[in-house]
């Protein structure tokens, strides 16, 4: 099954972070890692399945305000739903063992009480 790809391009490596942190947290996505292109323009780059996605760009792009609310931190988004596996291997984005443990769910250890 081939996973949705998410970017957001933010102005800052503070926005980035907090981005992708919002991301992470909002959705069930990975955190694949960051761009930085130039004059401070950065991608943040998830996978998921697409509904994760979307939410988690939505989250992202929410979460921009926090940082500044005063300046447009947000430059651009764009989900891609089936990235073809060519653009899988050329960019940055596949998706390894590396970042597999990052997809597992959070397990609580039991109560230590009864």
């Amino acid at each position: 099954m081939t996973i949705a790809l998410g970017m957001l391009e933010t102005l800052g490596v503070p926005a980035a972070l907090e981005a992708g942190d919002a991301m992470a947290k909002a959705a069930h996505v990975t955190l694949v890692g960051y761009e930085n292109t130039d004059l401070g323009r950065i991608t943040v780059l998830i996978r998921g399945n697409v509904a994760e996605v979307q939410r988690a760009i939505v989250a992202g792009i929410a979460s921009l305000q926090r940082v500044n609310s005063q300046e447009k931190l947000l430059l651009s988004h764009h989900i891609i739903p089936r990235p073809h596996e060519n653009l899988e291997f050329v960019l940055p984005i596949y998706f390894s063992s590396q970042v597999a443990q990052f997809q597992q769910d959070i397990r609580f250890p039991p109560p230590l009480s009864v």
